[in-house]
């Protein structure tokens, strides 16, 4: 599991809702599917066809009690649909996925277990429903059983949400849900790391339809920017870029600020994911601008299927922190946007969940689009990625020397 590229395999087993509200800010950009020469647009289907392949953003048709629940427990639910040309060789390759996004609905100052508590009840009414959908496959948001408290710098009490993510609290109930609705989970958490010092990491566990673990990931990349000190918890992931070969595809997880690394997403798709999803927590202030832009440009530059998933609403903590960037101290966060989204190798997408509301996006996929897109624009056959390695190998060194011409 710790070597980069490895694909993690299971031995295989005996297989819009709510009150009207504000979306994002990007909803013009999320209705334009496409912009290449050679697209066609049309009214609410707005695709394009190439010579070989057709991309097409569709209404799902989900259950009435799914949205009577979505409706019941004040949470926001989508469906959409992405379709790939007709193949006379292979079936389309259907795979349904959800994301959900969440505000954290206790106080920070709560108790850790109560909080705890509170946040799988609250996944698990909504799990239910993405059941209901015909769901194959769910993602959380990062760090999904705490309030995002690494701004503060403080170690208690938010060190004390770490679990084991082998045998940890919220890995079982994730564990009983999998095998409850046969769904491949996602489960974004602080880990503690019992093995190894019992130090910290920022991690995804993988758990197949099956209930059983896959395999876990770990964040590569660690911000440092504004109020992001998460590297006074944990520090960059050690185990590579694992790609986990479940029932229904080929899936990956870049953790939050690895979207805006692009190689980060390259080692992925490179190590074969079919669909790569992105549990974030990003504020407004920050990163908004950029949010429709990465994870869609992603799903192009790698022909595979991309997940945007973010957290809602804001944080208060109980004591004032800064950050060393000359603001004044505070209590919050910022504002967690949500506008959860999924992109699509033709470079289309769907809409984005609310800015402000709980949201289950369920969304439809055909993994024959992946090849399709290949087989169309060939960014992995003329890549160049052995001119790449070679000269990133001399960049790295120490002495290393640009070769910049000079008169």
């Amino acid at each position: 599991m710790g070597v980069a590229g490895a694909v993690l395999r299971e031995v295989p087993a005996t297989r819009r809702v709510g009150r009207s509200e504000p979306h994002s800010l990007w909803q013009g950009d999320q209705m334009v599917s496409h912009s290449w020469p050679g697209a066609v647009n049309r009214v609410h289907g707005s695709f394009t066809q190439f010579p070989h392949a057709a991309g097409i953003r569709r209404s799902l048709d989900l259950p009435r009690r799914a949205f009577e629940a979505a409706c019941q427990g004040d949470f926001e639910l989508q469906g959409h649909g992405f379709e790939a040309a007709e193949e006379q060789m292979r079936r389309p390759q259907l795979v349904r996925v959800g994301l959900v996004q969440n505000k954290t609905p206790l106080p920070a100052e709560a108790p850790v277990v109560e909080q705890v508590s509170a946040l799988h009840r609250r996944i698990e009414a909504i799990v239910e429903v993405a059941a209901m959908c015909g769901v194959n496959i769910i993602c959380f948001q990062e760090a999904w059983t705490m309030p995002f408290a690494f701004c503060t710098r403080e170690k208690l009490p938010w060190t004390e949400f770490a679990e084991s993510a082998e045998d940890g609290i919220t890995t079982r109930f994730c564990q009983k849900l999998a095998k409850k609705h046969s769904m491949v989970v996602i489960s974004p958490i602080l880990e503690r790391d019992r093995d190894h010092g019992d130090v910290l990491w920022n991690t995804a566990v993988v758990i197949s339809n099956s209930g059983a673990i896959l395999g876990k990931t770990r964040k590569n990349h660690i911000p440092r920017v504004g109020d992001f000190n998460e590297s006074t918890y944990y520090m960059e992931g050690n185990l590579g870029h694992p790609v986990f070969q479940t029932q229904f595809g080929r899936i990956a997880v870049n953790i939050c600020y690895g979207r805006h690394h692009p190689l980060n997403w390259l080692m992925y798709s490179i190590n074969g994911a079919e669909i790569i999803f992105n549990p974030s927590a990003t504020i407004g202030t920050l990163s908004e601008s950029l949010w429709p832009i990465e994870a869609r440009n992603a799903a192009i530059a790698n022909h595979c299927f991309t997940c945007a998933i973010n957290r809602v609403g804001e944080e208060h903590f109980p004591n004032e922190f800064t950050s060393g960037d000359g603001k004044k101290a505070h209590q919050d966060f910022g504002y967690f946007y949500g506008s959860s989204y999924v992109a699509a190798p033709d470079g289309s997408r769907t809409p984005g969940l609310s800015r402000n509301r709980d949201g289950l996006l369920v969304t439809e996929l055909d993994l024959n689009l992946c090849r399709q897109m290949n087989d169309v624009w060939n960014f992995k056959m003329t890549g160049r990625y052995e001119m790449y390695a070679r000269e990133l190998a001399e960049a790295v060194k120490p002495n290393y020397s640009p070769p910049i011409l000079k008169e």
